[in-house]
């Protein structure tokens, strides 16, 4: 049974792998020197930022992510949500969703955002059900000059 854990060093390898192949699945960029770069610095980005970031993992085996940083006390934005193809459909993206959620009220606050690539359909279906409202459209200034979705909802 998959487990969520903290961030460490050592899964490093494992995040790039698993992100770099939901890219590739979605026929995306993936630029960890780049746009994609806050991967290659997770403490200084999530946790020294006042946020966190998980992995979500099977006998040391990376399946998902996801990470928090506080926008203000009052908000918070949901990043790096990305979970292996095996996985979909099964419940662990909304397990990944609720513990970042969790830690979001537990830590005092009331709103949440996220964006999410307009790519990622069923990612969204999953952040509606959750009682999401998609708010607006981005453009990123990522390799693929790609789209993304804004979703917002107040925590409660």
């Amino acid at each position: 049974m998959p487990a969520i854990v903290l961030f460490e060093e050592r899964h490093v390898p494992g995040i790039l792998e698993l992100i770099g192949g939901v890219f590739a699945e979605y026929g995306l960029t993936f630029d960890p020197a780049g746009y994609d770069a806050d991967l290659t610095r997770i403490p200084a980005k999530y946790p020294e930022a006042g946020g966190a970031f998980w992995v979500l993992e099977e006998d040391g085996r990376v399946l998902g992510t996801v990470a928090v940083v506080p926008l203000s006390v009052d908000e918070v934005e949901i990043k790096r949500v990305y979970l292996h193809a095996s996985l979909r459909g099964r419940g662990s993206g909304r397990m990944l969703m609720e513990h970042a959620l969790g830690w979001a009220r537990a830590h005092g606050h009331r709103h949440v955002r996220l964006w999410s690539d307009v790519k990622f359909t069923r990612a969204h279906v999953m952040y509606e059900r959750l009682g999401f409202v998609r708010t607006g459209l981005r453009d990123c200034e990522d390799l693929d000059h790609s789209q993304e979705h804004g979703y917002e909802m107040p925590l409660v």
